[in-house]
């Protein structure tokens, strides 16, 4: 493919109404399960991404038959599975290629995985994996840049206390233990939305989990799964991010059928630089006034406020980059603190070329001091997150901008020009 890039003319409001796309972190994970059963399983409300396109191939180089079935709707069967060595050049494209390890370990007894690829965003552990499929009775092997997972015989139910509340670690751990003998407990489990979805994917397959939502989940593990119909929740960083884009651009914005329970720490977070949103009368879509003020909100005695992330139910990290971009439009001084990756916040220097005004305090701190009227620039989408937030600054900025390296943006945003262009957006996509 072509090198593309996006040409953006800022300064016009985003508003009307859309649609979020399916999340993108719970595809990836629900792709993989559909391996712990050679039943058709179907899913529905899938993003058209490439990290979903990366993973449908991952599984079809695997045996897996992969039928589209209308917009958004792939139905898998993984009856013919005839290996245990993904495709090493697709796997090293995506960081969810880990999570096969689970599944093709409960399902098979062994799986060989080259070292993750993805997001270049810091230190990303995968401990939290080796040690919960150790505790099931998995072994794991390093070799020359590859993990080589085995289980000479079913995986055991186990206690589990996992040593952070890894999301992928977690699901790694419930779709092994949905096929292992007896009971497994995992305590300091992540709950974010996507987990959640996974749990539920697996209790339609006949599984049995207990304590969906919590950080203490119970999975009664069962010799075989069936097949099952399954829709994916609504994006919620992609509604994180549609939030923000209409809030620094000034436009009425109506977000639909966005499940406004799940923003409550994104309310809060944005409260501190001005920007508001909630539900509609329906409790169904998110409202985002057009036309605020944006300022920063004074902390008790004086002190710089602070947006931080936090595991779920806290603010998201992977809104952490937009947040930075919206506190250059709000009146005030603000602290970004970005507790997960040391990575994250390099692209800032990014807006300091816009003329935002910004200090790097550290890795994981940032300073923001607005408003700044950004100006155009040359731009590269370093990853997938931060390349939205450059997207976002681009379209509240005076001038053209190009942001090259948008496949890292097509990563994890669906058809993000032409959607963004339906709401008012200048944005045009241009390969070279």
């Amino acid at each position: 493919m072509a090198n593309q890039r996006f040409v953006i003319e800022g300064g016009h409001p985003i508003g009307g109404r859309i649609r979020p796309s399916g999340n993108k972190n719970a595809a990836l994970p629900l792709i993989a399960a559909t391996l712990l059963t050679a039943d058709e399983v179907v899913l529905t409300n899938v993003p058209v991404i490439r990290d979903v396109e990366a993973m449908v191939s991952i599984l079809r180089d695997l045996g897996v038959t992969v039928t589209p079935r209308g917009a958004g709707a792939l139905a898998f069967r993984a009856d013919r599975v005839n290996g245990d060595e993904p495709n090493a050049e697709v796997c090293r494209q995506i960081r969810a290629s880990l999570l096969l390890a689970g599944p093709l370990l409960a399902r098979r007894g062994h799986v060989r995985l080259p070292l993750p690829g993805g997001d270049v965003i810091g230190r990303r552990r995968i401990d939290t994996h080796v040690l919960a499929l150790q505790a099931l009775g998995g072994t794991v092997e390093t070799g020359s840049g590859e993990y080589i997972f085995s289980a000479q015989k079913r995986l055991v139910g186990a206690e589990v206390f996992l040593d952070e509340a890894s999301v992928t670690g977690t699901e790694n751990a419930v779709m092994a233990a949905a096929l292992a003998l007896g009971t497994t407990v995992i305590e300091n489990a992540a709950c974010e939305p996507h987990v959640q979805d996974l749990c539920r994917l697996i209790n339609a397959m006949g599984g049995t989990i207990e304590g969906i939502g919590s950080n203490r989940l119970v999975i009664h593990g069962t010799t075989s799964l069936h097949g099952a119909e399954y829709a994916l929740g609504p994006d919620y960083i992609e509604v994180g991010s549609l939030i923000m884009l209409a809030a620094v651009t000034g436009g009425e914005l109506s977000i639909e059928e966005a499940r406004p329970h799940e923003h409550r720490a994104t309310q809060l977070a944005f409260s501190r630089i001005g920007i508001r949103f909630g539900p509609d009368a329906s409790g169904r879509h998110i409202v985002v006034p057009g036309g605020q003020d944006l300022r920063v909100a004074s902390d008790l005695g004086g002190a710089i406020p602070k947006i931080e992330d936090a595991p779920w139910p806290g603010y998201p990290a992977d809104l952490t980059s937009i947040a930075v971009v919206g506190a250059t439009q709000s009146e005030g001084t603000v602290l970004i603190f970005e507790k997960m990756f040391e990575s994250r916040l390099f692209f800032v220097d990014r807006l300091a070329s816009m003329g935002a005004r910004l200090i790097l305090c550290d890795p994981h701190r940032v300073v923001v001091s607005g408003r700044s009227q950004l100006i155009g620039q040359e731009l590269v989408s370093p990853d997938i997150r931060a390349g939205m937030a450059l997207l976002i600054a681009a379209l509240c900025a005076d001038g053209t901008s190009t942001i090259q390296n948008i496949q890292q943006i097509d990563r994890g945003y669906e058809r993000i020009d032409q959607r963004l262009a339906a709401l008012g957006a200048r944005i045009e996509r241009r390969s070279s």
